[in-house]
């Protein structure tokens, strides 16, 4: 008969070591967790974040009050849309700096309303330096990309103001002094970690950069493109409005095939009707800018003016060119070309713009970014296909308009030093010789 004895259970209050070294995991593993329910993450947030579709101007709400929900959302929609477009049409009668500072600022409200969201979703509105967290990167970006800009069209300005030898460093070096103040944000984000909430640090912090590639990188883009002369900036845009609102004329009225899940209430019959629409409007539109060089030219420095200009001979693709078809020969602008490439764009691919802003925002469960404006909500609800739309014209231009231009080559050159300008000149003096192009007795 074996001896095996049966161990006695553990007394009360009294913990065997397998026990006490799980229970210390369990505790460890506690400790690590947010103290806060993450299953809220997917909670209404209608009640946090503002709807603008709500929001109505009291006496219009009033005067309104006898329509049908789907005609009172109509008309505030068509009255708002209205006033959003005159406010556009100043803005390019104010000219390209109005653009750029407007630009500027609807980036920043954007981003906000992005942010903001993603605090409401994490709810951790009380962690220390997190908000001035994501401003301080907001600003750091800004200061990268607008140098930048800076650098690469008004360089020889900058060099020539030597009263502002400060504000020369700055825009010189910025590419060193925007790292420098990335890592001090970096930093200062890690010492901002708080026991408990690292998940949710973590998760905003990256939030926080996929704002700023979505919005300020795009905003840059923008920049670039209404350098580039404000034609690449007024038709894109323009386009994008006219695809939005005739989809909506056309869902409205004669809507009744379901284009896609994520925003119900889009149709078929509004997705071809915007598009056509969009390409005639596209080419009306482009054939009216393209006689003015007000649009058509780029902003540069003039050494002469001592300041930006926007006069210049009009490049071969906003004159008209002979073109054959149908057997016949027409003049066209060769701009139109392009423009129809552009309509095409914007109006197959831009939508999926407003589309993947509705999945964002079925995600977390919320009707709009905001309540800036009434019947539309907040300012990324109606720049969501902006955006994508400025990214494909930039890379548009670089890829298929874009040359090397006579005058910038020669700003950089006048930038740099006297021993180093004439080293050009004669490399350049001898090669025009050995070419044949310059003669020798000159």
């Amino acid at each position: 008969m074996s001896d095996l004895r049966q161990r006695k259970p553990a007394e009360s209050g009294e913990v065997s070591p397998v026990d006490e070294k799980t229970a210390s995991a369990e505790n460890s593993q506690k400790e690590d967790i947010d103290s806060e329910d993450d299953k809220g993450i997917e909670e209404n947030l209608s009640t946090t974040i503002p709807q603008g579709t709500d929001k109505t101007p009291e006496a219009l709400d009033s005067a309104l009050q006898n329509l049908s929900p789907r005609w009172r959302n109509w008309v505030i929609r068509g009255i708002f849309t209205w006033l959003m477009i005159f406010g556009f049409c100043f803005l390019i009668y104010l000219g390209p700096y109005a653009l750029m500072i407007t630009t500027l600022v609807v980036q920043v409200k954007c981003f906000a309303e992005i942010i903001n969201i993603g605090y409401s979703v994490y709810r951790i509105h009380g962690l220390p330096w997190f908000r001035s967290l994501s401003w301080y990167f907001l600003l750091c970006s800004n200061y990268f990309f607008y140098g930048e800009s800076l650098v690469d069209y008004f360089d020889m300005a900058i060099n020539k103001t030597s009263p502002m030898h400060f504000f020369k460093v700055l825009v010189t070096y910025h590419r060193f002094f925007s790292f420098c103040l990335y890592i001090g944000g970096f930093v200062w984000f890690v010492l901002s970690l708080v026991k408990k909430y690292y998940m949710k640090q973590f998760s905003l912090f990256a939030w926080t950069h996929v704002a700023l590639l979505i919005v300020v990188t795009q905003s840059y883009l923008i920049i670039q493109n209404i350098f580039n002369g404000l034609i690449w900036f007024i038709v894109p845009v323009s386009m994008i409005v006219c695809n939005d609102v005739m989809a909506y004329m056309f869902g409205f009225f004669f809507g009744k095939t379901p284009l896609i899940q994520l925003s119900p209430k889009k149709t078929w019959e509004g997705f071809i009707g915007g598009g056509l629409s969009t390409v005639l409007f596209g080419l009306g539109l482009s054939y009216i800018l393209c006689q003015y060089p007000f649009f058509v030219c780029p902003i540069t420095y003039s050494e002469a003016l001592g300041s930006t200009t926007m006069e210049c001979e009009p490049s071969q693709l906003f004159r008209p060119q002979e073109y054959s078809l149908l057997g016949k020969t027409w003049n066209i602008y060769p701009f139109l070309l392009h423009s129809l490439s552009l309509s095409v764009f914007s109006s197959v691919i831009g939508p999926f713009g407003g589309f993947f802003a509705s999945g964002f925002k079925r995600a977390f469960k919320i009707k709009d970014f905001g309540d800036i404006i009434p019947g539309h909500g907040g300012i990324m609800d109606r720049f969501d296909c902006q955006y994508l739309m400025a990214t494909f014209v930039n890379v548009y231009i670089s890829s298929f308009i874009a040359t090397t231009s006579p005058q910038k080559l020669l700003q950089q050159v006048l930038t740099m030093k006297p021993e180093q300008q004439l080293q050009m000149f004669y490399t350049l003096k001898e090669a025009l010789e050995n070419r044949g192009i310059l003669s020798l007795g000159n």
